[in-house]
């Protein structure tokens, strides 16, 4: 009866232990720094950079010119599914405006602006 009662100990810490093991939190995808080309603007194209960053369950930050550091455009909002992401911010001109972007691979997404614009995004590797 001892063997027994210790097998079923060993087993039953084997399975504790495999449990905890895959119950690691996944990647954060969209966090990160990415690199946003908006093309065929009346301005030609545009290019932006932000930092997303989690902050109490919610990304947030701010998008900026890399050639221009006056200009910056505080992100409002940005909703978010499992390969889809939506970045809002205000622009002096047009009021809120939305990129809609999709999930191409690990470091790629692509999508639209104002549903007129075509929008590339790259991660920024540092």
């Amino acid at each position: 009866m001892k063997k027994v009662s210790i097998l079923f100990f060993v087993l039953f810490a084997g399975v504790a232990l495999r449990g905890i093991s895959q119950t690691t939190t996944p990647a954060d995808f969209f966090a990160g720094k990415w690199e946003i080309l908006v093309s065929g603007t009346p301005n030609g194209d545009v290019t932006l950079v932000t930092d997303l960053v989690r902050k109490e369950g919610k990304l947030t930050g701010e998008l900026s010119s890399p050639t221009d550091p006056n200009v910056k455009f505080p992100i409002t909002k940005v909703e978010e599914s499992a390969d889809k992401l939506s970045i809002y911010f205000d622009s002096s001109q047009a009021g809120e405006i939305a990129i809609n972007l999709t999930k191409v691979d690990d470091d790629n997404l692509k999508g639209v602006l104002m549903d007129s614009f075509e929008t590339k995004a790259k991660r920024v590797k540092e």
